[in-house]
């Protein structure tokens, strides 16, 4: 065991935390009516909580037991069956990595939560989310991270599939999931009304761009050179993207929004999280200058071309932005930077954890109707999920 890289890893595991708990919460809260702000609270500290003890018991084991098939880890760490406080994996107590596992099996099923906000019954989302990280993302995290058959020596050769803190695991599985489930749950009865906190959806997206600092930064596993470089090329990504977003809005719509400038910033930090252990802070640069701009297009694909009302934009930021970083690890690599990627291994894992991410989800979003309610009526709707669904409501006021 390595006493530095053991204190980092545990500093980055409560960073990663952190970025569910308050940060996407806050983010995402502040962008719907006011009368569903505690919803959007409720189904994302709720989903913590059950992750984490579907994480012990099962999904860890399926992502990183000891199977060799090389689709699942199998079961024999159910529970965390044999391991102790001395065990090790690399140089960290086995049991704090599983720990920061668990904060990105938290933060992937509650990233799909602004797909659904303002019409989503409560118990479908604890179904939904739970069933979705044990059979979808799991596996995923297997297949890539876990020496499953997209890792290096798999199906693409000695390189396999590089993916450094989730541009595919995470970003590319939650962003299909959720415009899968936007497609099958439809529209809002009123999709015109404004976030009603602009203020929150800034804290929260400044909370989150702490925290992605222990998301890449601690996907090093250690504390050396490589994970500062992670950290760096993360804020130099988040700082550009949010430039450019502003920019681009300035340029079409005369002025340049808070929300617009902060979402930036998460689509900097989606494209980059993939790409942040191979490049560097020109690297960064380019990528974030891109997503700012290819992000905020995307969601006007999404929300006014096709129509589609995944409400907080969650795949035209992280799936697209995710998508987007994996690619440009072989980009870069093909006009001579170290990346250690190649073309053919980066677009073949995106297509087949992309197929995966898209069956599964549709088959647990019919398979959880049958179980518990999809949506909320209309009246609990338009009246808000706060009061009618949880009892209680944010603000003593008609918002």
């Amino acid at each position: 065991m390595n006493g530095a890289d053991t204190a980092w890893i545990i500093v980055a595991t409560a960073l990663v935390l952190f970025m569910t708990l308050p940060g996407l919460a806050l983010f995402y809260g502040g962008l719907v009516r006011a009368r569903n702000v505690l919803s959007v609270f409720m189904q994302t500290y709720a989903i913590a909580c059950l992750m984490s003890v579907l994480w012990l018991a099962v999904g860890y084991s399926i992502a990183f037991g000891g199977g060799t098939s090389g689709y699942w880890g199998g079961l024999d760490k159910l529970f965390l069956a044999g391991v102790t406080s001395d065990s090790l994996s690399g140089t960290l107590p086995e049991v704090l990595f599983f720990a920061f596992q668990m904060t990105f099996a938290i933060i992937t099923p509650a990233l799909i939560v602004g797909a659904y906000v303002e019409r989503i019954g409560f118990g479908f989302v604890l179904v939904f989310s739970g069933l979705w990280m044990l059979l979808c993302y799991a596996p995923v995290v297997h297949w890539i991270w876990g020496g499953g058959f997209l890792a290096d020596g798999g199906i693409f050769g000695d390189t396999g599939v590089k993916d450094f803190a989730g541009g595919i695991v995470v970003h590319e599985t939650a962003g299909l999931a959720a415009l899968m489930l936007a497609v099958v749950l439809g529209p809002r009865k009123n999709r015109s009304t404004p976030p009603h906190a602009p203020w929150m959806v800034m804290i929260g997206a400044a909370m989150l761009w702490v925290g992605w600092f222990g998301f890449n930064g601690g996907s090093q596993l250690a504390a050396d050179g490589g994970a500062a470089m992670a950290l760096t090329v993360t804020h130099i990504s988040a700082a550009t993207a949010s430039l450019t977003w502003a920019l681009w809005e300035k340029i079409k719509y005369g002025k340049a929004s808070l929300v617009g400038l902060v979402t930036g910033t998460i689509a900097g930090l989606a494209s980059i999280t993939p790409a942040s252990g191979f490049v560097g802070p020109i690297e960064a640069l380019i990528i974030g200058a891109v997503a700012g701009i290819l992000c905020q297009e995307a969601v006007n694909l999404v929300r006014n071309k096709l129509k589609i009302d995944d409400t907080l934009d969650v795949f035209a930021v992280h799936g697209v932005g995710g998508i987007f970083g994996t690619l440009m690890i072989a980009v870069f690599a093909l006009f001579g930077f170290e990346t250690g990627g190649t073309l053919v291994a980066q677009v073949g894992g995106l297509v087949v954890v992309g197929l995966f991410t898209l069956v599964v989800s549709y088959v647990l979003i019919k398979l959880t109707a049958l179980i518990t309610p999809l949506r909320v009526d209309d009246e609990t709707e338009v009246n808000g999920l706060d009061l009618s669904v949880h009892g209680e409501r944010a603000y003593d006021m008609n918002s």
